[in-house]
């Protein structure tokens, strides 16, 4: 049956891979302290302290395989680029331990231990992914071991669910047979087709593991009915939805007794957005608010010399989930009218700018007063950049999946902004890049980013 063989196969692999650190740090306890391969500066080493290591260990691998797919089946067996997930896992993995090791002073670990469990993590991983395909996919092509499959369906919908089966890597699955609907074109080969009013006769002694209904949404409404018709099959019975394409992968959930499908979700919603982003948004924001706070000083002052006005200019923005939210920013301009301020660009040479407010948003120090909106929790560090609602509005009739861009928070700097998309620039472009960051948000992506800004944020020519 094919969802049974998945559940082993995802089952097996989660275990696989959620073992692998216990597996590393064995070999290179093996390595460091029973073998003389390995430098011996001390023997003392406290084994709790390193099962509690492991422990640790374990549980940030869990949510880094996790998140960077090494832990999905379909992954493991159809994506070309395997290594990538168990790469930035490893690295994301290793980088909270070291930190964590070299902060935590109770207990003092072997750093030889420590560098050498490193690389030794993503090779058995990288090991254990090719033993797993391996093992996995001769089944493909033994006909015994594949999944009968039984369609409902024989129109166009019907033939390519079929041809996805039979290419499929995960089911291993072959098409025994069709069922027609009543008044259904019959547009399938390869396979006998039978009328669905002979499933009685199909029930008894059959040849098939699996039923699959495919029909197309417009005949869902026939769902019920088909269904009674289905009864005297003791075989499993699947659906097929189809409803078209959507910006991530639909899901189904439960919530009490009700059956739901995601047809877009937000990575807002993921575990790891939640908590190591705001801690990575906390403790950035903190450090780099502290390290200027000399500078913001002077800054202040400078604007406050510099004419008349408020030091720090407050609008409106839209941010995650499209609630809006008030921006901090160093003033640069004339105090203006509101609704000029809310509704117009800033162009090159604009007569609105004063001398110092030119600099600071050549240089973008300008947009440093942000991190306290980061500290508030109303943005992140990185994320697609906030916009005025009116200028919102406007964009969310001329520029298609505009508003996809609030699934996430709202950031200082994002992967539109360090490859020039900021400022009087193509709106398409901003929005195809701040959605390409939507689809692919990892922590790793957003550290790319902070570097990225750091190289080209201060010449930035687009910035005025």
């Amino acid at each position: 049956m094919i969802r049974g063989r998945l559940k082993c196969a995802q089952f097996a692999l989660t275990l696989i891979v959620f073992l692998m650190p216990l597996f590393s740090f064995a070999f290179a306890a093996y390595l460091r302290f029973a073998t003389n391969l390995l430098p011996r500066i001390s023997t003392d080493a406290d084994p709790a302290s390193y099962f509690a290591l492991l422990l640790f260990t374990t549980c940030l691998w869990a949510i880094f395989t996790e998140h960077y797919g090494v832990t999905s089946l379909e992954n493991r067996l159809t994506s070309t680029n395997r290594t990538r997930g168990i790469l930035f896992a490893s690295l994301m993995t290793y980088a909270i331990v070291l930190s964590a090791v070299f902060f935590y002073r109770a207990t003092t670990f072997s750093r030889v231990f420590i560098w050498v469990s490193g690389p030794i993590l993503p090779t058995l991983t990288t090991a254990a992914d090719a033993a797993f395909r391996f093992l996995w996919n001769p089944h493909h092509s033994r006909e015994k071991a594949a999944a009968r499959v039984l369609i409902v369906g024989t129109d166009r919908f019907a033939l390519r669910v079929a041809q996805s089966l039979d290419s499929d890597k995960l089911g291993h699955c072959r098409v025994s047979a069709y069922l027609k609907l009543p008044g259904q074109a019959s547009v399938v080969e390869n396979a006998p087709v039978y009328e669905i009013s002979d499933v009685r006769k199909l029930a008894i002694g059959c040849d098939f593991t699996d039923v699959v209904i495919a029909i197309p949404p417009h005949l869902l409404a026939e769902l019920p009915q088909i269904r009674a018709q289905l009864a005297p099959v003791c075989v499993p019975v699947r659906l097929v939805l189809d409803f078209g394409e959507s910006l991530l992968h639909p899901r189904l959930f439960t919530l009490g007794d009700l059956l739901l499908l995601d047809l877009q979700e937000s990575p807002a919603e993921s575990i790891l957005y939640v908590t190591l982003k705001r801690a990575f948004d906390l403790a950035f924001s903190f450090t780099v608010l502290l390290l200027t706070f000399p500078l913001l000083v002077l800054i202040a002052v400078a604007v406050r010399l510099s004419s008349p006005g408020p030091v720090i200019f407050v609008q409106d923005r839209v941010g995650l989930n499209g609630k809006l939210f008030p921006m901090f920013k160093f003033r640069t301009m004339t105090v203006s009218h509101r609704a000029e301020s809310d509704s117009r660009w800033t162009v090159k040479g604009d007569p609105r700018c004063t001398p110092i407010g030119r600099i600071l948003r050549r240089t973008g120090l300008d947009e440093l007063p942000q991190f306290f909106n980061v500290l508030k929790g109303d943005m992140s560090v990185v994320g697609p950049r906030p916009e005025r609602p009116v200028l919102v509005q406007k964009f969310m009739h001329s520029v298609g999946n505009y508003n996809s861009r609030h699934y996430l928070k709202v950031g200082i700097t994002g992967w539109a902004q360090v490859n020039g998309w900021r400022g009087d620039t193509s709106i398409e472009k901003r929005v195809e890049y701040d959605l390409y960051y939507v689809r692919n948000w990892t922590l790793s992506f957003d550290l790319l980013i902070v570097l990225l800004t750091l190289v080209r944020g201060f010449t930035d020519k687009n910035a005025y």
